[in-house]
């Protein structure tokens, strides 16, 4: 790869080439006196061109990537922000060739000359480029010696210039910003250049083997990916939540091996809970007792209903696969932990019968952070504050008229359980009322 001097390099080599050629084709008869080449912004030639000689400028005026080469090497850093590569940095290089005469047809003449050339030379070679770089570097010219240093001829791909149309509105805008006149131009297209990075980077061992017993890839003839993984959740009967009594029945593939154990993880505290599935299970399918799951980091005298707490879990199932040695860890997916009420709802009111108390008694256990709601019909009642882990709460309310109403407790936005869908169509729970005297 080159270095950063690259751009400079491929600049000096281009005006060498038209010096050179000037020599060449001998256009001093043709002009009527020797012409030189510049390599410098456009409104910089006016100072220039008080000699009154036929001159040409090649101006470089922008550089933009190179869409061949851009994403190669990518990506360059890990997930810890390490650099791991030093992808090149791959630019297309662009050029304005412009001639300046002050004689009737002397700046087509130039122009004509010097594109020719570049037509006859569509690619700098390696060889051109090293016996340039001698050259500059037995020369008296300091910048041109830095030049030569640029390992131009030592990059993946050759240099090669081709011509670039422009419209007439953008040559328009780019003289105009030049603050200069419009002279007869032609613009080019140099590319690619490759600039390598001075950075750090990795370089890993070499593999040595491909999988046990060096296998190498592994291919299959179906779409069913060869790892553990689950499909779904499934609470029973037909429910869109589990309760803390319920078994869960997890499906997916490849689900059969020894070691199994199912995680639950509660997203918010990143509370993990631990279970070991029924037997029975299949390559397809495992059930696990929700009350049997555990933290492995609490003490083993808390009650299991303690470990529980209503809201949104994803579980997760640890398998190891036959002929192995360590566990793979299918997917996570989402459920539903649904607080359970225990009927009967305590109901009491208030002196003057302004207000209504609710006492509540559920499980699981209600955490001080969660937030409870009791929903009479359709009227939503807060939770009095509760400091500790607790399985009785109590609701206070406005007045509510006299009647049987449905209730739902709500915690952390999880419903319990009203409806009976392992009926068709689906009912209400009758059990799941309070009555208001």
């Amino acid at each position: 790869m080159s270095s950063f001097l690259a751009i400079g390099a491929v600049t000096a080599m281009l005006k060498n080439l038209l010096e050179e050629g000037l020599v060449q084709r001998t256009l001093s008869d043709k002009l009527g006196g020797e012409p030189s080449v510049d390599a410098v912004a456009p409104d910089l030639m006016l100072e220039k061109l008080k000699d009154k000689k036929a001159r040409l400028n090649l101006f470089h005026y922008q550089a933009t990537p190179n869409i061949g080469w851009r994403n190669v090497g990518l990506p360059s850093l890990n997930g810890q922000g390490e650099r791991t590569s030093n992808p090149p940095l791959a630019l297309d290089l662009h050029y304005l060739l412009t001639a300046y005469s002050e004689q009737a047809f002397g700046a087509e003449i130039l122009l004509g000359y010097a594109m020719q050339l570049l037509h006859e030379t569509p690619v700098l070679t390696r060889q051109t480029i090293r016996r340039k770089q001698q050259e500059w570097l037995s020369g008296n010219n300091a910048r041109l010696r830095t030049l030569a240093t640029a390992n131009l001829a030592e990059q993946a791909e050759q240099i090669k210039i081709t011509p670039e149309s422009m419209d007439p509105e953008g040559m328009s805008k780019l003289w105009t910003a030049f603050q200069s006149h419009l002279r007869p131009t032609a613009g080019y297209q140099v590319t690619v250049v490759l600039i390598d990075s001075e950075l750090a980077g990795r370089s890993p061992l070499p593999v040595l083997t491909r999988g046990p017993a060096d296998s190498g890839v592994v291919s299959q003839a179906d779409l069913i990916p060869p790892f553990q993984t689950l499909t779904a959740v499934v609470p029973p009967n037909q429910q869109v939540s589990a309760q803390l009594a319920d078994d869960l029945t997890l499906q997916g593939h490849h689900l059969d091996g020894s070691n199994v154990t199912v995680r639950f993880t509660d997203p918010r505290s990143q509370r993990v809970l631990e279970a070991s599935p029924l037997q029975g299970n299949t390559a397809n399918q495992m059930t696990v007792r929700l009350r049997d799951a555990r933290d492995p980091d609490a003490p083993p005298n808390i009650p299991p209903r303690r470990h529980w707490a209503a809201g949104v879990y994803s579980v997760a199932a640890l398998v190891q696969r036959p002929g192995e040695t360590y566990r793979r860890t299918t997917n996570d997916l989402p459920f539903a932990l649904a607080p359970t009420i225990q009927i009967p709802v305590g109901v009491s009111s208030g002196g003057g019968g302004d207000e209504i108390t609710f006492t509540v008694r559920c499980r699981p256990e209600v955490r001080p952070e969660q937030r409870a709601v009791l929903l009479v019909g359709d009227i939503e009642v807060p939770a009095r504050p509760h400091p500790t882990q607790t399985n009785t709460l109590t609701f206070v309310s406005r007045p509510i008229g006299t009647g049987e109403y449905f209730v739902r407790l709500r915690v952390d936005g999880v419903d319990s359980l009203l409806v009976d869908r392992s009926s068709t169509p689906p009912v209400f729970d009758p059990d799941q009322k309070v009555t208001i005297p």
